[in-house]
């Protein structure tokens, strides 16, 4: 990401070509999509960008692909994420039937409806995601995470428990059926809000 804002004008030009992009984004053919990373291994307030780098990143992207996913991080006092919040047509809060990861999304989706119009059709047409992360949670532990983003989100997705996603590289066809069913509900959950 801090390799290509330099370049971000030229990957603009009329002459530039998706080719020119492939020297900044890691490759992700097996499941056809590429990254735009920072560095997994320096701390992020080495990586810091500010409003008019989001722009500049968002327009590069969006020359180049037609949907951009961005992971946000749970900062919402960073420049980074509340500009993201500016490009956002729809909002994802991932979370875990644990209870301080379920309480930092709700708290988000509260904070966004209050602080202007943008922000609040956000929260209300957001889409909260809940894993079952833990072996050990119950249905009854989904169940009650869900039904506290219902009156949150547009609507609420639920991931059952996965051996598959707890550890190493996520695999779409390492997943188990109904797992795999659940992701196909959440992806059609986020696309009717585009």
């Amino acid at each position: 990401m801090l390799e290509l804002l330099p370049e971000s004008e030229k990957l603009l030009g009329t002459g530039a070509q998706s080719a020119d992009l492939a020297h900044f984004v890691h490759h992700q053919t097996r499941d056809r999509f590429d990254v735009l990373r920072s560095k997994p291994m320096e701390l992020a307030s080495a990586q810091r960008v500010d409003a008019e780098d989001v722009d500049a990143i968002h327009r590069v992207a969006s020359k180049y692909y037609r949907l951009i996913f961005i992971d946000s991080g749970n900062d919402e006092s960073d420049p980074m994420w509340r500009r993201m919040i500016d490009h956002t047509d729809q909002l994802v809060v991932a979370t875990t039937t644990r209870d301080d990861h379920a309480e930092a999304g709700a708290l988000l989706l509260e904070a966004l409806a209050q602080q202007n119009d943008k922000a609040n059709a956000l929260a209300q047409n957001a889409v909260a995601v809940v894993t079952q992360a833990d072996s050990k949670a119950t249905t009854a532990d989904v169940k009650r995470v869900a039904d506290g983003y219902k009156t949150l989100a547009r609507d609420v997705a639920t991931i059952p428990f996965d051996p598959a996603i707890v550890d190493g590289i996520l695999r779409y066809d390492a997943l188990r059926p109904n797992t795999q069913r659940a992701w196909l509900a959440a992806g059609a959950a986020v696309a009717r809000g585009l």
